[in-house]
């Protein structure tokens, strides 16, 4: 009726309210990017591609970068890898603690970062491990292993198990089942994983500024940048590069995402109709 028109009406004002107030910030960046001054502030004073030219010419900013992509490709296959055998573990058996043992997996989605990086850098340097970038890959693969479980956790619970009983009663066993016919099926939820702990790894800042050695990731690079105010358009540049990239990456992963329970939904009917028809 008229109550829930208008319980709609307000729920709508405050989803508008709550995504400008979490986003505005984020529209200013490609406003100073291609501001033709080095004072970021109001009126503009022109346009101009030069502070993305010289993000071009920066060699300090080329290697970060490098430092950031390889460290997020490990850490995003390492976490997809473990997030695998966890969500196939968790979705498929019961077993003593499993409930108990799956939220102590999910645990860093809610513990604050901070204090992921401080109990990280105490026991690598209780261990006597140097920081470098293998430290910020084993900070990262904590973090983005409990955003893997659980995109795989609803591919694996999608996935129609007669098709595994069919598999092995046609004499594959469990570990060929499980990579010939279980694993292709819930590809794109691995493409899905792998592109959103690639992306939290490569925008993730507090771990990597306590775990990092001399070679800094590119979050940490732009952390070091804000010291001088000169280089503040040019940081705008890199943070518009970054949300859009960010942006892009995380949207193709949702299409992977969607795709997969729906591919594994798909697979599960035709299953269904074709042994109905058999018998």
């Amino acid at each position: 009726g008229a109550a829930m028109q208008k319980a709609s009406k307000f729920l709508l004002l405050y989803a508008v309210l709550y995504f400008l107030f979490l986003y505005a910030p984020i529209f200013l960046l490609p406003i100073f990017a291609f501001n033709d001054s080095a004072i970021i502030s109001f009126p503009l004073s022109g346009v101009t591609l030069d502070w993305f030219f010289l993000l071009w010419e920066t060699e300090a900013l080329h290697d970060a970068l490098y430092n950031s992509v390889m460290i997020a490709i490990i850490a995003a296959t390492l976490s997809t890898a473990l997030g695998t055998f966890a969500a196939r573990a968790a979705t498929r058996y019961d077993f003593p603690g499993k409930k108990g043992i799956t939220g102590f997996l999910l645990l860093p989605i809610v513990l604050p970062e901070i204090i992921v990086g401080v109990a990280l850098l105490v026991v690598m340097v209780q261990l006597g491990l140097s920081l470098s970038a293998w430290t910020v890959v084993i900070g990262h693969v904590l973090i983005c292993t409990p955003f893997a479980i659980v995109i795989l956790s609803s591919a694996f619970k999608s996935f129609d198990i007669s098709l595994e009983e069919a598999s092995q009663d046609l004499g594959v066993g469990k570990i060929g089942t499980f990579f010939r016919v279980i694993l292709p099926m819930v590809t794109p939820g691995l493409i899905s994983s792998f592109l959103i702990a690639f992306t939290i790894s490569l925008d993730e800042f507090i771990i990597a500024f306590f775990l990092t050695g001399t070679d800094v990731t590119l979050p940490v690079y732009i952390w070091g940048q804000l010291r001088f105010p000169a280089r503040l358009p040019s940081v705008m540049a890199l943070g518009f590069l970054m949300v859009t990239l960010s942006l892009i990456l995380l949207a193709i992963a949702e299409y992977f995402r969607r795709r997969s329970v729906k591919y594994t939904n798909i697979e599960s009917q035709n299953t269904t109709q074709s042994e109905e028809t058999i018998f």
